[in-house]
């Protein structure tokens, strides 16, 4: 038998490949004979980093500066894999000098490509949904827009609780189901910002395409409603 570790990876990897849940792909995996243990997933090939990662190897060098392939052999030196999701991030946030939002992105890039994780699924087995979009408004009035309630009601249909905000960088809802939602802001010069959409903590694939749907809706009203202020 694996050990836990190996048992993980060996779990999320077939997830990948079935597309079965978590707890399906760990019965499935517990119920080979001891003494035939699985055998180590194989590493993937440079040529599938981009598709396995979610994110084209050309967006990820624009904004980041390097490809996946340079990445994955960063990280992998450092022992990434053996690390959690925060630890990641914070390496490749603070050795690499990535911001927030795209150290994020290298993350779970990273973690996507060495079979950590699915694609719309966090290393805890939870799934999270992910929107952005550019407004030709500033950094400080597209923030106003989702830490002031009176604002967020202009476009906003859910009740929502902030529990964490960052002036002009983050803002942190806890959502009305229970799901959160996180909230990053970057400046595109004086009068443009990118704001990226993180819904965590839903359950399951269909929840996450609902989630894509309706940022994309919500996003939508929120940059006629901003620009037309």
């Amino acid at each position: 038998m694996p050990t836990n570790k190996d048992l993980k990876r060996l779990i999320r990897t077939r997830m990948q490949k079935t597309g079965e849940s978590y707890t399906s792909a760990r019965a499935q995996l517990l119920r080979q004979p001891a003494s035939r243990p699985a055998a180590a997933p194989a590493s993937p090939a440079p040529a599938d980093f981009a598709r396995l990662a979610g994110m084209s190897n050309d967006t990820v060098k624009a904004k980041t500066g390097c490809a996946w392939d340079r990445w994955v052999y960063a990280l992998d030196k450092l022992g990434a894999a053996e690390l959690p999701h925060r630890e990641i991030a914070r390496l490749v946030r603070e050795k690499y000098e990535i911001p927030g939002w795209w150290a994020q992105a290298v993350t779970v890039g990273y973690e996507r490509i060495r079979g950590l994780r699915a694609i719309g699924q966090r290393r805890d087995g939870a799934y999270e949904a992910s929107k952005s979009k550019t407004m030709a408004v500033p950094v400080a009035s597209l923030y106003r827009a989702f830490r002031d309630a009176r604002l967020r009601k202009r476009w906003l249909d859910v009740k929502v609780t902030v529990r964490i905000a960052t002036p002009d960088k983050t803002v942190r809802f806890g959502w009305d189901d229970g799901t959160i939602v996180q909230a990053y802001f970057t400046p595109k010069g004086k009068a443009k910002t990118a704001v990226a959409i993180q819904h965590m903590k839903l359950k399951d694939r269909a929840a996450v395409e609902r989630s894509k749907a309706y940022w994309g809706e919500r996003l939508g009203v929120l940059a006629e409603t901003i620009v037309a202020r």
